[in-house]
């Protein structure tokens, strides 16, 4: 199941970026080779009351005027209101109730999205405390004192937000159709690709990247089964800072990916895959998606009987991180190969959700480490006791060791890849947990 998307919306100086960082705690500072974790902490995952969330930080709003604070602070409602479950409103006691406060909050309200408003730089209730009543007057509910830099009140935040996460996953839990987000760069053809998919123009496409209005998921039905498209939406409007409309875009792609089941990443042939590809593919495969790559526009390039071999190799050794991923070249404009794209996405679907018996799941095992010794340090040797899978979406394996400081990822790769031999698990990737005898995790 997907997990809930919390945003934080605010003006610049109330302590956005320090509330965020503390939420996320040390989840952002975790360094891996993965491209798609980006260090510029736009999104991180949280845990709370064993409940998990994602937290987006919707921007960073560097202000001339007043008027150009105010326009930034409707572009950043927006996003939260388009991509969020529960948005957190961050004011300033120091400060007061501001009229950018108070517009803002209109719009948060209008959305009816649940919202959660938390008065930030308390640092002595003794000191401020009266100072928060002023903010019951912007009509959005009991305003919740905090200070991010002091961390205080932040358990009554967490536990006010995560109220709002019940009637969500009611929500999830009554639609098990296939979601399938789609994913890319600006103008590599994603609305082209569902229009093809639909048979009509319903996404509005055109040659100006970015102009894809807000996604509105596209319910497909072929051969009896009702799929929903996630189209990842551009801006609404133009924007003139690259790096805006980059963070954007990447607030878009984790939130679709958190709802989707499969994620298609478009990469556009003529270009060529490019770093802002991995990372966005990086997404999908941190978050253990069913992931294909769909090469589009294939039409526009002179082939011979190698282009597909060395294009296919050459967008591998890029997405090195998952080589799990199933590949198909298309062309939205002629309907080429997309036919294929349904066969594909119920194939990856189902290995999403394959369960292998654990007596299987043993002897692959017990025949892996028999060709191969586990790592040993010191004289201690790693020992294997046992395997057995305890989740899908991704297929998810426990194994029970000796010691978990003798773990080392190579042979982790290598007992997968006994798995992958046996099993295919084409399109998915597979999380694989150690547990100590003594039951501690890694």
């Amino acid at each position: 199941m997907s997990k809930p998307v919390v945003a934080i919306v605010g003006r610049p100086n109330v302590g956005k970026s320090t509330l965020f960082n503390v939420l996320a705690g040390e989840t952002i500072s975790i360094v891996k080779d993965t491209p798609g974790v980006t260090r510029d902490r736009i999104y991180a995952d949280c845990t709370w009351l064993n409940m998990n969330f994602t937290l987006i930080d919707t921007g960073g709003i560097e202000p001339d005027s007043s008027d150009i604070i105010l326009s930034q602070m409707r572009e950043q409602a927006e996003i939260a209101i388009a991509t969020a479950d529960v948005i957190v409103f961050i004011v300033d006691v120091r400060q007061g109730l501001v009229d950018a406060d108070s517009k803002v909050a209109d719009m948060l309200r209008k959305s009816k999205k649940p919202l959660v408003l938390a008065v930030n730089k308390v640092d002595s209730f003794q000191k401020f405390g009266n100072d928060v009543y002023e903010f019951y007057n912007l009509g959005i509910g009991e305003p919740i004192p905090v200070s991010a830099a002091s961390r205080l009140g932040l358990g009554d935040l967490l536990d006010e937000v995560t109220k709002h996460f019940g009637t969500f996953e009611a929500e999830e839990e009554e639609d098990d159709r296939p979601r399938i987000a789609i994913v890319g760069k600006p103008n590599v053809g994603k609305s082209s690709i569902i229009n093809q998919l639909l048979g009509e123009n319903r996404v509005i496409v055109s040659d100006i990247a970015g102009t894809t209005r807000d996604a509105v998921d596209t319910e497909i039905v072929h051969d009896g089964t009702e799929y929903v498209f996630i189209d990842t939406a551009g801006l609404r409007r133009k924007s003139k800072i690259k790096e805006e409309l980059e963070r954007y875009s990447i607030i878009r792609t984790v939130t679709a990916v958190e709802r989707a089941d499969v994620v298609v990443v478009v990469i556009d042939a003529e270009e060529g895959v490019t770093e802002q590809d991995a990372k966005i593919a990086g997404i999908a495969h941190e978050r253990g998606k069913g992931i294909i790559v769909a090469v589009n526009k294939w039409d526009a390039i002179e082939k011979n009987d190698k282009t597909i071999y060395e294009y296919t190799k050459k967008i591998k050794d890029t997405l090195a991180f998952m080589s799990y991923a199933e590949y198909i070249f298309i062309s939205a404009k002629t309907g080429q190969r997309m036919n294929k794209m349904y066969e594909l996405i119920d194939m990856v679907r189902e290995n999403q959700t394959l369960r292998v018996a654990t007596g299987v799941l043993n002897e692959i095992m017990t025949e892996a480490v028999a060709l191969q010794q586990p790592p040993s340090d010191k004289g201690k040797r790693l020992r294997l006791y046992y395997i057995t899978q305890v989740a899908v979406k991704p297929p998810t394996f426990v194994i029970f060791i000796n010691d978990k400081e003798l773990t080392h990822f190579s042979y982790t790769r290598y007992i997968e890849n006994k798995i992958r031999d046996a099993f295919g698990f084409k399109g998915t990737s597979l999380k694989f947990i150690y547990r100590e005898r003594s039951g501690k995790e890694q």
